[in-house]
């Protein structure tokens, strides 16, 4: 897989990557942040949904590696990938947070909740490089 480096700019939601050849290129700060939460999350709870999902597709136990070769749409095309048309994921459950509609009475700002959210994950045999590198 084509390595790409962490985001090195940030101008107006978009990062600047530089790739494994040294190139620059552009991806949105939407996949930044996709990434950034499917390999710093500390979760494991999707981690038996995940291998379930993926051995019933076939792919040997060994090969599927969460945080590592398992990611979200988005986090693919940020490391330069795309998902193959007509592949199908395995859909997980995961809690994101997000401003509650209530007000914290001691700060005056809007509380931060944890919700469910749910995503699809693909592996990487079910992905190819993007040409030209991360967007």
């Amino acid at each position: 897989m084509g390595a790409v480096r962490r985001a090195t700019l940030t101008i107006g939601g978009t990062s600047m990557e530089t790739t494994a050849n040294g190139s620059e290129v552009f991806v949105p700060q939407a996949q930044v942040d996709s990434l950034r939460r499917a390999i710093h999350s500390k979760s494991f709870s999707n981690f038996p949904a995940i291998f379930h999902g993926f051995l019933a597709k076939g792919i040997p136990e060994a090969e599927i590696k969460p945080r590592e070769n398992v990611f979200t749409f988005q986090a693919w095309k940020a490391l330069g990938r795309v998902v193959r048309r007509g592949e199908h994921g395995v859909k997980v459950t995961t809690f994101i947070e997000s401003k509650s509609k209530e007000i914290d009475t001691d700060t005056g700002e809007q509380k931060i909740i944890r919700r469910p959210w749910t995503t699809t994950v693909f592996h990487i045999s079910q992905t190819e490089p993007l040409k030209g590198g991360a967007r």
